[in-house]
């Protein structure tokens, strides 16, 4: 398996460089030159696996020889076997045909754990074989950072920096991370929006002789071993659900795009997914663009779904490049023009193309609200207020018969407990954090603050980050 850049110009490169480089070096994003495919009687041979056995089946292809089956195998089960549910992503039902798939069974709570868990061991894998050392700078909306934290704490071979938007994540988002007391760990508190951190991080990728001089690494989902550690849950659904006999479709709240061109990439290798439902809050700009063919970038509102708070969504480039024929000079033009006006359009034929398989459905916060308590009134479930969008989202979609008589499985994206003022607002009362986060509350920070300025965070890594070429 071989990977090629968004943007056209960058090298193609096996899976372990893919890994370790994160964003390509002419800006684009990394997705493999051809998608592995599966057919009926595949699919049928996955049936009853364990998920650490799926995952093996759904990985294997994207990382080639690149890592031993072996070892590859031994880090999956490693990796599950963590998690607090024996399903590893438990399907509920909701309603007839729709169902609600957890995904905050891992350590953080969220569904970041289910890739970064198996990144952090590729990480230290890879590191290992090649004798080198990394810095990871990543940005988070919310649930990234602490995964991606705890899959790396205490790791020698790298040290993790991760950016959040200050008073911009829920308390408990935050404490998650600044509460982890790990030599290479580093908090940063950034002045302004998520699409501020996601920006300072691709900056320093762009800046070649610093990204060389730190052996610089991403953990968003700009890095595509993220991606294609999610697409095993889509797999897993539509197994269980009566895959390759029947089709099934998924409600997914989005904001970088991430999570759901995981969807994208399964149905790509034959998974009979009918749709893709794309739930977003007031910062809507995945919903405005399916619905008129214009992506417009407009200010970042503050909202209950702090997650989801973002106007440029990084891992839509994936998804254009297929819309662009795969024409990676072409889409570095739009992208290009894109940063520098803010709008972008496409033609009448690829909206139609991305209109064939994604929808997309819009709630506010007072939705949100009352979304979550018609949930918990009508089944008993708390959910967080990510989740009830993705769930009013998959109520809009049938309702207007776009997934009629499919199963819809929403996306569980985090435990009720991460956001728990919003979900005591909506059900009166507010959910327990699990056991293992009961102090969580009580811990000392650690974290600075820095402005949105990419002098100053250079500098912040370069005085702490301990893989630096002091000689550059």
């Amino acid at each position: 398996m071989r990977y090629v850049s968004t943007r056209g110009t960058a090298p193609k490169l096996a899976f372990d460089d893919v890994l370790l480089s994160g964003l390509a070096r002419d800006g684009g994003l990394y997705v493999p030159a051809g998608w592995p495919r599966f057919t009926d009687r595949d699919m049928r041979a996955l049936r009853g696996l364990s998920y650490a056995d799926l995952a093996f089946e759904i990985v294997q292809p994207f990382i080639g020889s690149t890592i031993e089956a072996e070892a590859l195998s031994t880090m999956l089960r490693e990796t599950y076997a963590g998690f607090d549910h024996a399903a590893v992503a438990p399907l509920k039902q909701l309603a007839p045909e729709h169902w609600l798939m957890e995904l905050f069974h891992g350590p953080t709570i969220a569904f970041k754990d289910y890739a970064l868990q198996l990144v952090g061991r590729l990480f230290d894998h890879v590191l290992s074989k090649r004798g080198e050392r990394i810095t990871i700078v990543g940005a988070t909306s919310g649930d990234t950072g602490s995964a991606a934290i705890e899959a790396c704490r205490g790791s020698d071979a790298v040290d993790i920096f991760i950016l959040h938007p200050k008073g911009r994540v829920s308390e408990v988002q935050r404490r998650q991370m600044t509460t982890v007391e790990a030599p290479n760990v580093f908090n940063i508190a950034v002045e302004g929006t998520f699409d501020d951190c996601q920006d300072l991080v691709k900056a320093l990728f762009a800046d070649q002789s610093f990204r060389d001089r730190v052996n610089l690494s991403a953990v968003n989902s700009i890095n595509w071993a993220r991606v294609m550690a999610q697409i095993v849950y889509y797999a897993h659904a539509a197994i269980a659900l009566g895959a390759p006999d029947r089709e099934i479709s998924f409600a997914v709240p989005t904001g970088n795009f991430g999570n759901v061109f995981a969807g994208y990439a399964a149905r790509q290798m034959g998974f009979p997914i009918r749709q893709l439902i794309v739930g977003t809050n007031t910062n809507d700009i995945l919903h405005r663009f399916l619905e008129s063919g214009e992506m417009a970038i407009e200010g970042v509102e503050p909202t209950l779904s702090p997650s989801m708070d973002i106007q440029v969504s990084s891992n839509f480039e994936r998804l254009l490049f297929d819309l662009y024929d795969r024409d990676g000079p072409r889409l570095a033009e739009e992208m290009t023009a894109f940063r520098r006006t803010g709008r972008f359009s496409v033609t009448d034929n690829q909206l139609g193309e991305a209109r064939a398989l994604f929808t997309s459905f819009r709630l506010d916060d007072e939705g949100t609200v009352v979304e979550i308590a018609r949930v918990h009134r009508e089944t008993g479930e708390v959910v967080d207020p990510h989740t009830a969008i993705g769930i009013a989202a998959a109520r809009h979609a049938r309702q207007a018969h776009r997934c009629a008589r499919v199963p819809v499985v929403s996306l569980g994206t985090a435990h009720p407990a991460k956001f728990a003022q919003a979900v005591e607002r909506a059900v009166g009362f507010s959910p327990a954090l699990p056991p293992h986060l009961a102090s969580l509350m009580q811990a000392p920070e650690r974290l600075v603050d820095l402005p949105n300025d990419l002098a100053a965070l250079q500098a912040y890594v370069l005085a702490h980050a301990r893989r630096v070429d002091r000689a550059a």
